[in-house]
């Protein structure tokens, strides 16, 4: 299979056709979340705020097979651009080993930790027993979500990313159909609750590993699964130069959360819940951006490994603007209809209008946070993971000190407003390292030649 249209077609084009059917299967995987969380808001207020604090450790899981999956994806492309085929397919054999092994420890990791984790935040029994409930059920198919995602990131690497649309998005379709049937129940399935919110997730995970296979299996692709007595240590070091600040980048988020948990708690156990809604809203508005950015990640390896540093430039800016209209449209939304959107999350007047002021100061950070993202997303494809980990550093921990700051005279309005206050420095912080880590040198490379 020939990858020469990622250096020869026009750059919009190629970037929409790489990026939409990414787009597609991560709106349609953002409903795992969403679909968990509105039905088993119909179960409780306890049950919701159960799945707000187990998140974190569940992102934990998501955050390390999709990181690893991004140092996968751009080793696999920058050797394909480079035409080492031998290369690609050893980091292709070693990272689907290794993201299995990864699974398997994160699972029994964090099955260990999640009992004292839910006693930091909460005493309420309920509120403990759904979170367990929930917990046991869906960190048990952590293996196949590791595999699942390192499956993906190989092939698209190889351009394929209508077959990960379509790949991602049965499972997503196939949780979507088992959440209400599960937890509800309906003829001669008995109505499960959280239990089966966790099971329809784990289920729709397995089905997405399994349709993976399946094109391994049927499909002629460029890369093969191959290992060689002599390749492992250089190939393993570059998989994870990217793919642990790749997931530390993503694990971050949980971080925060934990954290913020721990002050808003302390104000109202409602704030808790509005915290997890807002995280699955936004789903929907970040896992767009972040559909495209997938999309442009082997573009940007695949040109810069075939010294093509102007289309690299090129990519960066049509990324950058269709990332700002999507967070211009997210914004406008949070504006227009907040106390709807809250209201899929919980029954509760005073909740849905506390989390109603919420998302209107979070969103004031939405569009500015476009930069962060794209620049964040163009360093890992380019194998700089490093300069993204800085960025999502900003992001993510300097959030901490400032919600605690401005939490002091405003409470919980105060963690709100850090938000975009901390989107706004990132963003700043993101244009110098663009500038010093990328454009200067690559002035300085054409100087030289």
């Amino acid at each position: 299979m020939d990858q020469a249209f990622m250096k020869e077609k026009p750059v919009l084009p190629l970037v929409l056709k790489m990026s939409l059917p990414m787009v597609i299967s991560m709106l349609v995987n953002s409903l795992y979340n969403i679909v968990d969380s509105f039905f088993v808001a119909r179960v409780s207020e306890d049950a919701m705020t159960a799945l707000s604090l187990v998140f974190p450790l569940q992102n934990m899981t998501n955050a390390v097979g999709i990181g690893f999956g991004v140092g996968i994806n751009a080793a696999v492309a920058f050797f394909l651009g480079a035409g080492n085929y031998k290369a690609a397919n050893r980091s292709a054999a070693l990272g689907l080993i290794l993201s299995i092994a990864h699974g398997v420890v994160l699972a029994a990791l964090c099955a260990a930790l999640i009992q004292p984790f839910l006693a930091l935040f909460t005493q309420s029994r309920p509120v403990i027993d759904y979170g367990l409930e929930y917990f046991y059920t869906v960190i048990a198919f952590s293996p196949m979500l590791t595999a699942s995602m390192a499956l993906e990131k190989i092939l698209q690497a190889t351009g394929r990313m209508k077959t990960t649309m379509f790949c991602m998005a049965i499972g997503a379709v196939v949780n979507i159909i088992l959440d209400p049937l599960f937890i509800s129940g309906a003829g001669f399935i008995p109505a499960m609750g959280v239990f089966g919110a966790a099971l329809a997730t784990g289920i729709g995970q397995t089905v997405s590993l399994l349709s993976y296979i399946a094109v391994f299996l049927k499909i002629k692709i460029p890369v093969r699964f191959a290992i060689e007595r002599n390749c492992g240590e250089k190939i393993c070091r570059r998989l994870y130069l990217v793919g642990i600040p790749a997931s530390l980048n993503l694990a971050l988020p949980s971080f925060m959360i934990t954290a913020l948990n721990a002050i808003l708690s302390t104000y109202a156990e409602a704030n808790v819940l509005i915290l997890g809604a807002y995280y699955k809203l936004q789903t929907f508005i970040y896992f767009t951006v972040s559909g495209i950015v997938q999309g442009i990640r082997p573009l940007a390896g695949y040109n810069m490994g075939a010294g093509r540093r102007d289309r690299v430039i090129k990519i960066f800016k049509v990324t950058l603007l269709l990332s700002l209209g999507v967070m211009a449209v997210g914004t406008l939304l949070c504006l227009a209809i907040p106390s709807q959107l809250m209201g899929l999350f919980t029954q509760n007047e005073q909740t849905t209008a506390a989390g109603a002021q919420a998302l209107r100061i979070i969103s004031a950070g939405f569009i500015v946070s476009a930069l962060s993202v794209v620049i964040s997303g163009l360093f890992e494809g380019l194998g700089k993971g490093m300069p993204s980990l800085i960025i999502s550093l900003m992001r993510y921990v300097a959030i901490i000190p400032i919600a605690l700051v401005l939490s002091l005279p405003y409470g919980a309005t105060g963690v709100w407003n850090a938000f975009w206050v901390t989107e706004f420095i990132s963003a700043i912080a993101s244009c110098l390292l663009f500038a010093f880590c990328f454009v200067r040198q690559c002035n300085t490379a054409d100087s030289v030649q």
